[in-house]
C-alpha cells in the first residue's frame, strides 16, 4: 500500500478541521507551523509579531477550513495565503494604531505649544508652555502620565504599550484618552 502524500495528509486534516476536530487542528499545526511561521516572519519582519500572526492565522484556518477547495490550491499554498493575509492585516492595524495615537498627541501639542502667538518660536513663550506642560503632566495620575509619556517619547502604538505594560488594550486606550483630555483642560487654564 502506497503511503499518503503530504498534500493528501494535509487535505484530510483540513477536512477534519472543517468538521471542528480540535485534534486535527493540533496535528495540522504540528506539521505546518514551522514553515508558516517563516512566512509570517517574512511578512511582518519581527519574530514576536510573527508568533501573533501565526496564532491569528490558525484561528482563521479553524473558522474557514470548510471554504478550502483542494482543486483550487495546494494546502500549504492556501495556508500560506491565510498567514500572509493575517500578517498584512496586523501591519495595517499597527500602522493605524500608531497614526491614531500620533494624531491625538499632535493635536494636544499643537493646541498647547502653537497657541495663537504670531511667533511660536519665541523662546520665552516656549519655555512658559514647557513649564505649564510639565505642571499639567504632574497632575495626571501616575498610570495616565506613564502611558502618555511612553506613547509620545517612545512612539509606541496602543498595542505596543499594552504589551509592554502587560495591560489590556482597552485599558491603555482609556488611560491615554483620559490623560489627553486632562492635559487639554489643564493647559487651557495656562493659555
Amino acid at each position: 500500500m502506497k503511503p499518503e502524500s503530504p498534500d493528501a495528509q494535509l487535505i484530510a486534516l483540513i477536512d477534519r478541521v472543517a468538521r471542528a476536530d480540535e485534534s486535527a487542528l493540533r496535528e495540522l499545526y504540528d506539521l505546518t507551523s514551522s514553515k508558516l511561521y517563516g512566512v509570517a516572519v517574512r511578512v511582518v519582519t519581527n519574530r514576536a509579531w510573527a508568533e501573533d500572526v501565526l496564532q491569528e492565522a490558525f484561528l482563521n484556518i479553524w473558522r474557514i477550513a470548510g471554504d478550502y477547495k483542494a482543486t483550487l490550491s495546494p494546502p500549504m499554498a492556501w495556508m500560506g495565503l491565510v498567514v500572509r493575509s493575517r500578517g498584512l492585516d496586523f501591519l495595517r492595524r499597527r500602522a493605524s494604531d500608531r497614526a491614531d495615537l500620533m494624531q491625538e498627541l499632535d493635536d494636544v501639542i499643537s493646541d498647547t505649544v502653537a497657541g495663537n502667538s504670531p511667533n511660536p518660536m519665541d523662546t520665552t513663550q516656549a519655555s512658559e508652555q514647557a513649564w505649564a506642560l510639565h505642571q499639567c503632566l504632574g497632575q495626571l495620575e501616575h498610570k495616565q502620565r506613564e502611558v502618555v509619556s511612553l506613547a509620545y517619547l517612545r512612539d509606541l502604538s496602543h498595542g505596543e504599550l499594552a504589551e509592554q505594560l502587560k495591560l489590556p488594550l482597552g485599558t491603555v486606550k482609556t488611560w491615554i484618552r483620559r490623560g489627553l483630555e486632562q492635559l487639554r483642560g489643564c493647559m487651557a487654564r495656562f493659555a
